[in-house]
């Protein structure tokens, strides 16, 4: 990812996006966490994607260079902490568990923010218990990896452009040129997960965006390559805590 815009300061606002609307690729010397109020909200960074919906946040580290986009009409949160601010002690992107009491506080924080005025004793008070909370939150994978090897990253490509597509290892490795093999160890070294694991979390990141697009719940199961409605429903429960149809408040 190119880095075209350099924020020295990661500051503290509420920005609407409409869907498909996008933040260029930038960086800033302060840490954020970055919170969908509303919509499905996707940062990209060299190392990949991650992707949060109402229930969880992602801590952008300073001086990471990264992208937004907003899936469905997007209410974006960013909350920006000094570099020497760290409470989870994270050095990448990392996907967060947002508790109803720390979805509040990100709304409240963001919400009663004063650019440019000095902050006062109850807002840092509010910013105290913020931090507990994140400290407290369990972290979540939601990332897809970025591969660098063009075998790889041509058969993440087949299943990018289709979800659906079923076809064994053996039989996507045969288009890229690669051994299953070969292929099951560059899943594990490249991208730090399984090939069925790692397939899971793409069918579930395209069964975000369309539903924030607003396709029904049998639709997304049919399209993300889901034998059935009950199975993606049941998928998406472990993975996220909610159904595919209700809105997260935890």
């Amino acid at each position: 990812m190119p880095e075209i815009r350099h924020t020295p300061k990661a500051v503290t606002w509420i920005r609407p996006l409409a869907a498909g609307q996008a933040v260029e690729a930038h960086r800033h010397d302060e840490h954020q966490i970055v919170y969908a109020g509303r919509g499905v909200l996707a940062v990209t960074t060299d190392s990949g994607t991650w992707i949060a919906p109402g229930n969880r946040a992602l801590w952008v580290p300073a001086s990471t260079t990264h992208a937004h986009r907003a899936h469905g009409d997007l209410d974006l949160h960013t909350v920006g902490l000094p570099a020497t601010v760290n409470p989870l002690g994270l050095a990448a992107p990392t996907a967060l568990t947002v508790s109803p009491l720390l979805r509040e506080l990100i709304l409240a924080y963001t919400r009663d923010h004063v650019a440019e005025a000095p902050e006062r004793p109850e807002r840092r008070r509010m910013r105290a218990v913020l931090l507990d909370q994140l400290r407290a939150s369990p972290q979540r994978p939601m990332h897809l990896p970025t591969p660098a090897d063009p075998r790889l990253a041509a058969v993440c490509a087949l299943l990018h452009d289709d979800p659906a597509d079923g076809r064994t290892l053996s039989a996507l490795g045969a288009r890229a040129g690669a051994s299953e093999r070969t292929l099951s160890r560059l899943f594990r070294t490249e991208l730090g997960m399984t090939f069925p694991q790692w397939r899971t979390q793409l069918r579930l990141y395209h069964a975000l965006v369309m539903l924030s697009e607003g396709h029904s719940v049998t639709a997304v199961a049919h399209r993300c390559g889901w034998s059935s409605t009950s199975a993606f429903i049941d998928v998406f429960r472990r993975f996220f805590g909610h159904t595919p149809g209700a809105r997260p408040r935890d």
